[in-house]
């Protein structure tokens, strides 16, 4: 992957990613592994996507970083290196290794990146291929494999550097994002969206959720049954998420996107295929385009088949090169 900036081939879809995500160990069982990042990466790796303008990620600085998480919490995460091949558990789930503090400054400086290109007109996309994800990070509290936020730091950056005063944040990761719908619950300059099995992992996310104070209304959870597939989420995504998108009005549009609704995924019991994928980042698409200039960033979050995670890659950057 490239190691330059110089991302400036017209209106295409930048693909960022850095080796350094690799050396997140997680530990020979857990599900969060990088052979996730290998076997997306190595999707993206066939003649269809040599459209694709490929950048490797940037640390992100304690300035973007603090606009989301406390200084402290930075800091605690960040000082934390155990020797190579050992392991420091934040919970049963989520873990540090000693390649854990460059991947997670990375990742959410890809984000940053992202961000920069997209609004500088410098492509008409980004799909960050990231690792640790992020969206069950609160601002205080790392947890559900996730220590720093990162499309939180993504559109708390865009409201700081270019002003944006409305964000939309796209959610369809099997697990609700609540890390995500933390951060800006009383906030109604982001519009939380998210799809979600239910009941399911964290345990949030109920319809009854939607904001508080003067964010009430600027949350929009839709809970899943359970075998819900392309059919079922094609249908919320048309009846609730684009009325409210025209509602809202978005300049940028970010996707936490999780693969793991996928019907093939250990981790869940929904029933999306890559079809249905590439149906929703379609309908994202056509979001961005009559609302926010196309502007799409997409995070990578969970997904932990690696067969279906990378046919769900592949649709979903087909849909990004083709918005």
């Amino acid at each position: 992957m490239a190691t330059n900036a110089l991302y400036s081939v017209a209106m295409s879809t930048l693909l960022i990613s850095h080796p350094a995500f690799l050396d997140h160990d997680t530990g020979e069982y857990h599900p969060e592994r990088p052979d996730r990042l290998r076997a997306l990466l190595g999707a993206l790796e066939d003649p269809a996507f040599d459209g694709l303008t490929r950048v490797e990620a940037p640390m992100a600085t304690h300035e973007q970083l603090v606009r989301v998480h406390p200084a402290e919490l930075i800091e605690t995460i960040l000082s934390v290196r155990p020797p190579p091949g050992e392991l420091v558990n934040v919970d049963p789930d989520t873990v540090i290794s000693a390649g854990t503090a460059e991947a997670v400054q990375r990742a959410a400086g890809a984000v940053v990146l992202a961000v920069e290109a997209v609004m500088g007109g410098k492509c008409s996309n980004a799909f960050a291929a990231v690792r640790p994800p992020g969206h069950h990070a609160s601002a205080t509290l790392p947890g559900g494999f996730c220590l720093f936020n990162n499309v939180a730091i993504a559109a708390r950056y865009a409201q700081k550097k270019h002003g944006l005063s409305r964000v939309l944040i796209v959610d369809w990761d099997v697990h609700h994002g609540n890390g995500t719908q933390h951060s800006f619950e009383d906030d109604p300059s982001v519009l939380f969206f998210s799809t979600h099995q239910f009941p399911h992992y964290p345990g949030t996310g109920r319809e009854s959720e939607h904001g508080r104070g003067a964010g009430e209304g600027y949350t929009i959870n839709v809970p899943m049954e359970a075998g819900g597939g392309d059919d079922e989420y094609r249908a919320v995504f048309h009846d609730v998420l684009v009325p409210a998108a025209a509602q809202f009005q978005p300049e940028l549009v970010i996707i936490s996107a999780g693969f793991d609704a996928h019907k093939d995924d250990p981790l869940a019991s929904m029933g999306l295929t890559e079809a249905g994928y590439a149906e929703l980042t379609g309908i994202v698409a056509g979001i961005a385009r009559r609302h926010a200039q196309g502007r799409i960033l997409s995070s990578l979050e969970g997904g932990y088949n690696l067969t279906a995670l990378a046919a769900s890659v592949d649709a979903h950057v087909r849909g990004l090169l083709a918005a």
